[in-house]
């Protein structure tokens, strides 16, 4: 392989939607650099691949970048993944793909799992123009964000944890208000697999009644 760097999107949940093709190449390159080598371990293991594995997360790719790309310049091949999904879709790799083509690194990035796509295919809702915003400001910033989006006419897509899921539809029945439409899709691909769809004032009464568990994506209705 020439020396380059991957992005290659491993399962956000069933092991099957790993593609051949990734599992080929991570097990040809030099390194694999891993959000979390513990998650990560599990799934090479699953995959029958021996590639050594270093950590690269939110908490040291800034310090680690410099590094990676001088080792590409003298001939490795690396190869980024995340705990589940797409490198630099909300989790590390872009800091490290600017990097590599300031330095004229060739990247490549492989077609496979995101979170959001499914979650926008099949909510129901208008995907013609959508937009992405992944995880809101948790303080500053939430309620400036909140405002602007309030006038968005297009499909807006979130990501959030299930301890702040309330929380978030709370503050879209605030912005947005109560009879926006919504779909609520939780543990994509895995056995418990769950969209909710309705108004945002449905999704607040569902999920205080059921406690959320497991990791959201939030696709709701532009202001028409």
């Amino acid at each position: 392989m020439d020396s380059k760097l991957y992005l290659v999107p491993t399962p956000i949940g069933n092991l099957e939607d790993m593609t051949f093709r990734a599992v080929k190449v991570l097990k040809e390159v030099d390194v694999i650099l891993a959000e979390d080598t513990r998650t990560s371990g599990k799934l090479l293991k699953h995959l029958e691949i021996t590639t050594p594995m270093q950590s690269h997360h939110m908490h040291n790719e800034h310090k680690m970048v410099d590094r990676i790309v001088q080792r590409i310049k003298n001939g490795e091949t690396i190869a980024l993944i995340s705990d589940a999904g797409t490198p630099a879709i909300s989790d590390p790799g872009f800091l490290l793909s600017r990097a590599c083509i300031e330095a004229g690194i060739e990247i490549e990035c492989l077609p496979g799992a995101t979170a959001f796509v499914p979650a926008l295919v099949n909510s129901g809702l208008p995907n013609d123009k959508f937009v992405f915003e992944g995880f809101l400001p948790v303080k500053k910033g939430r309620q400036t964000r909140l405002t602007f989006l309030a006038e968005e006419t297009r499909t807006m897509i979130f990501y959030e944890s299930p301890h702040k899921l309330v929380k978030t539809l709370t503050n879209f029945a605030e912005y947005f208000g109560e009879e926006r439409p919504i779909s609520v899709s939780r543990e994509l691909t895995k056995l418990y697999e769950e969209t909710v769809r309705g108004t945002v004032a449905e999704a607040i009464v569902h999920f205080t009644n059921k406690p959320p568990k497991g990791e959201f994506v939030i696709v709701v209705g532009g202001k028409k």
